[in-house]
């Protein structure tokens, strides 16, 4: 069963230790971290379909969903 898969990038003037805050909550919080990318500080996360995640409640990152983009 797939999950929800969410993006979380910090937010310009967060500190770096927010992205490790970032990944211990979502571990927390029942997420698989599937990629990190350092250069645009952020994450990429896979929540089961039955797990609620509080990620969005932090001022420091953007959350959203997971989606393909395209340069048509």
């Amino acid at each position: 069963m797939p999950g929800n898969t969410v993006m979380i990038t910090l937010k310009e003037g967060a500190s770096p230790g927010e992205l490790e805050n970032a990944k211990k909550t979502a571990i927390d919080q029942g997420g698989k971290i599937v990629h990190e990318s350092k250069l645009i500080k952020s994450i990429q996360v896979e929540f089961p379909e039955d797990k609620v995640h509080t990620l969005s409640t932090n001022d420091q990152y953007t959350v959203e969903a997971d989606q393909t983009v395209s340069t048509q």
